[in-house]
């Protein structure tokens, strides 16, 4: 299957590393224009930036606090100015610290709820009128499977997400007039240079009996799907919650 994007534009949220920075290889490959969303990554982002410009595509690196509404705003005019439109939105952005909910703060509460939150909600709002003037769009954002099923030690970053989910269900009942679709990815635990290497290594064998197939993901196994989502093959995917998880919630 071919999944062209030329002629498209895509922002990536936190796509300076990890799982972003895979999807915008990924997007890139495909031919997408692609706009890195960095916070505190400026290092990451232009390397990645001025590899993917090396091999011919169209890439700049953007920052900005997903959480700031006013930051996003400015950003995605710079995009759109840059680029001449913003067509895809990958929100990857996140915060995902491991607490006992009784031991947190008021400043732990903002900060997931304004990465994994808030940082879709501006993104959107700033984004589709963009969409809506192209009549095609497309929103997808991430959430953990703890926003479905729930997690002991992740009970912020399960209810940001679980509301980015609710505003992706919308989104798309809403402006699926205007050929934009609005989806969410829901994965299990992908082994990136976010996670406590020390935590991972006391606690790998008892996670990976949780996983049927035995193993961690990695930033390779999300990014098709983001790709087929935000292609013309994925036009009639809207709404859904699609997991990529290596079998560890089957909901």
């Amino acid at each position: 299957m071919k999944l062209d994007l030329h002629g498209r534009t895509a922002l990536v949220t936190g796509g300076a590393h990890g799982v972003g920075a895979a999807i915008v290889r990924a997007l890139a490959a495909e031919g997408a224009a692609v706009a890195i969303n960095y916070h505190r990554s400026a290092t990451e982002a232009d390397a990645l930036a001025a590899e993917i410009a090396a091999a011919g595509g169209r890439v700049r690196a953007f920052r900005a606090d997903v959480g700031d509404r006013e930051a996003v705003d400015a950003m995605v005019a710079d995009v759109v100015a840059q680029f001449g439109s913003i067509d895809i939105v990958v929100n990857n952005a996140g915060v995902a610290r491991r607490q006992r909910f009784h031991e947190t703060t008021s400043a732990d509460w903002s900060a997931h709820i304004a990465a994994g939150l808030l940082g879709p909600v501006h993104t959107a709002h700033a984004a589709l009128p963009h969409m809506m003037a192209r009549n095609w769009g497309r929103l997808i954002a991430f959430a953990g499977d703890s926003s479905r099923v729930g997690e002991a030690g992740l009970a912020l970053a399960a209810a940001a997400r679980a509301g980015a989910i609710a505003l992706m269900k919308s989104l798309a009942k809403e402006y699926g007039r205007y050929h934009v679709t609005a989806n969410a990815i829901s994965l299990g635990l992908v082994e990136t240079t976010h996670i406590d290497p020390a935590w991972l290594a006391e606690n790998r064998e008892k996670i990976l009996r949780n996983y049927p197939i035995r193993r961690l993901g990695a930033p390779e196994d999300v990014s098709p799907l983001v790709t087929l989502l935000a292609s013309d093959s994925g036009a009639w995917i809207t709404g859904q919650v699609i997991s990529v998880n290596g079998g560890f919630s089957m909901v």
